[in-house]
């Protein structure tokens, strides 16, 4: 009787950790996003800007954001962003497609790539945050 009693409550407390471990990877892209805010905006009433708008970039086809003058490259990159795809090209954006026009090193850091995921992937393509 103890012994199942101890793992119910191990069980309860593990599963209160993991909700607030998953909100603080969406704090932790929500602050890396601003190294993306020169030229990406997200949320309600995202605009393209140098980059296009990334609401609803989880299962968007690259070269897609409404009114954004998109590189041949990217127009015909054949990608459809999902959360493989987007850890792969912002880790190295040129390598994964040459000759797109965006100008950015990459993100280096895993971690850091995975919270951003976390944090992008969560808007819908109007800026609502998806219900879970």
């Amino acid at each position: 009787m103890k012994r199942s009693t101890l793992s119910a409550l191990i069980i309860l407390a593990s599963s209160a950790v993991v909700p607030a471990a998953m909100a603080q990877d969406v704090e932790a892209g929500k602050a890396s996003f601003n190294k993306c805010m020169a030229c990406h905006s997200i949320g309600e009433g995202a605009k393209n800007k140098v980059g296009p708008e990334l609401n609803g970039i989880d299962g968007r086809k690259s070269g897609t954001a409404p009114d954004y003058n998109y590189s041949e490259a990217n127009k015909n990159s054949g990608i459809t962003w999902d959360e493989a795809n987007f850890k792969k090209y912002i880790h190295d954006p040129k390598a994964m497609v040459p000759g797109t026009k965006m100008f950015f090193a990459g993100i280096k850091n895993d971690t850091e790539v995975n919270n951003l995921w976390s944090y992008v992937s969560q808007f819908d393509k109007d800026g609502n945050i998806k219900k879970k």
